[in-house]
C-alpha cells in the first residue's frame, strides 16, 4: 500500500512464516504487517528525512506503567539518553482518533518525552509538550531531529 511518506528501501523476504521485513533499529527481521510497514517507512523517513540519529532510537522499547508492561512503538532519545519522541502506529486502514492519542499519553506518563508522534501512514501527528505549563502544542509537520533536541 503507498503511504503519505517518501519511498524508501526496505529488505522484505518470503519465508516459510510469511513475509518478513529487517527492522534496521531491532536489526532482526520481523513480520510484515499493515502497522510494520508503516512503522518501517516511517523510521526511515525518520532518519532520511528529518535527521533523527538512528543509534538514538529504538522500536517495540518495554515500559512498565502501574505494573502492566507495554510497548512503545518507537521511542527516541536526547543525546542524554532521556526519552525525546514517543511515536505510535497504526496500519494504514486505522483511523486515528482520541483513544490512540490517549494510549501514547498513557505511556508518556511514564517517559516523559517532549514530543508524541501518532501515524497511520496517510495521516501524520506530531505535538509538543509543555510541562510548565500544563499544555501541548500541535506542530504542522514533523521537526528536524536538532529542533527538538536543542529547542
Amino acid at each position: 500500500m503507498r503511504l503519505n511518506l517518501p519511498d524508501c528501501e526496505l529488505n522484505i523476504k518470503k519465508t516459510s512464516k510469511g513475509i518478513v521485513v529487517y527492522d534496521i533499529l531491532r536489526k532482526k527481521t520481523v513480520a510484515l504487517t499493515p502497522e510494520e510497514w508503516v512503522r518501517q517507512h516511517f523510521v526511515h523517513y525518520l532518519i532520511n528525512e528529518k535527521q533523527f540519529p538512528m543509534e538514538l532510537m529504538g522500536n517495540e522499547m518495554s515500559l512498565v506503567q502501574n505494573g502492566i508492561k507495554r510497548r512503545c512503538d518507537t521511542v527516541v532519545a536526547d543525546r542524554e539518553g532521556k526519552p525525546l519522541v514517543i511515536i505510535e502506529y497504526k496500519a494504514p486502514t486505522v483511523e486515528i482518533t482520541q483513544s490512540t492519542f490517549d494510549q501514547i499519553v498513557r505511556y508518556n506518563m511514564v517517559l516523559r518525552a517532549k514530543c508524541l508522534m501518532v501515524s497511520n501512514g496517510m495521516s501524520h501527528y506530531c505535538c509538543l509538550i509543555d510541562y510548565s505549563n500544563n499544555s501541548y502544542t500541535f506542530l504542522p509537520e514533523v521537526p528536524l531531529y536538532s529542533t527538538l533536541a536543542n529547542g
